[in-house]
């Protein structure tokens, strides 16, 4: 890592279109994420925690996990970053001086393109294993824990559990409509390997992702994504979502034409970082908890 949490968590936005999108997802997960930036505001608001000392130590322990390598901390925040870099890197610098104000998408269209629907279900499907991974490597579990993954999704709150509620709004509904789980399920199972080794964010993170071969690691993405289907399924059902909320909101912001659907979510991946944004909140709560604990 180049540069510390500290200076991470320091170094986070507070208004972009991440924050636009994430602030529009609110009705989701109702109070559940507020986008905590700063390093020493994080420990304040995690812990409580108000002598300058004490905030001191936490801090220094904090990034002394961070640091040691044997842990999995950098790793884990590795994946966030590149899993995010993969689909929104193209046309960022383009959109850079947008960000304030209401973006007409129709002006973009000769940037990006929409994803094929292969592309897109293995695009949400990385994303999920990346969680998965992730959370084992935070947790210092094996990285194929399946079961401890899905028995953890209950457990989900603040940064968390808004990363999984844009995964399944932005990644899920915007661009397959309300039967997602389904159009995902089927993609997957007509992949090859072969299409998996010409997939850029597969390539970027496959070395963390269980399985010994590329088939080993496709059968590995299909199994995750047929463990969490049902949690899927039970979060949008519980919460009645649908595309026409999701729009609604993100109208707000962003001009689009309502047969431009399949573009919106290229934009959206285009010009949002949200796994990297919540999973950099989320690496230093933990980070802090455990320092906590230890001290």
């Amino acid at each position: 890592m180049s540069k510390s949490i500290y200076e991470l968590v320091n170094e986070l936005p507070t208004d972009n279109m991440t924050i636009k999108v994430l602030k529009s997802l609110d009705f989701v997960v109702p109070g559940e994420w507020q986008n905590l930036v700063g390093f020493e505001n994080t420990i304040r608001e995690v812990t409580g925690e108000t002598d300058e000392e004490m905030i001191q130590q936490i801090g220094d322990r904090a990034v002394f996990l961070f640091n040691d390598k044997s842990q999995g901390y950098q790793n884990a925040l590795w994946l966030y970053q590149t899993v995010d870099s993969a689909d929104s890197a193209l046309g960022a610098a383009a959109l850079a001086n947008k960000i304030g104000e209401k973006i007409p998408l129709l002006g973009f269209l000769n940037h990006i393109t929409p994803n094929p629907d292969k592309a897109q279900a293995i695009d949400l499907s990385l994303k999920l294993v990346v969680e998965l991974v992730a959370f084992c490597q935070i947790n210092g579990i094996p990285g194929d824990s399946i079961g401890d993954f899905v028995g953890s999704l209950g457990d989900y709150s603040g940064e968390s559990l808004m990363r999984m509620a844009a995964l399944v709004c932005l990644d899920g509904l915007i661009p397959f409509g309300p039967d997602f789980i389904l159009k995902v399920q089927s993609s997957l199972s007509n992949i090859s390997p072969k299409d998996l080794e010409e997939n850029s964010a597969f390539n970027q993170v496959k070395k963390l992702i269980p399985g010994n071969n590329t088939s080993g690691q496709l059968d590995f993405i299909g199994n995750s994504f047929d463990s969490v289907k049902g949690w899927m399924s039970s979060f949008v059902g519980d919460r009645n979502l649908n595309p026409q909320q999701l729009f609604s909101r993100l109208g707000s912001f962003i001009e689009y034409s309502e047969d431009k659907l399949d573009y919106l979510a290229a934009f959206l991946d285009v010009t949002t970082n949200y796994y990297e944004h919540t999973g950099t909140q989320t690496l230093a709560r933990r980070l802090i908890e455990r320092a906590v604990a230890e001290i």
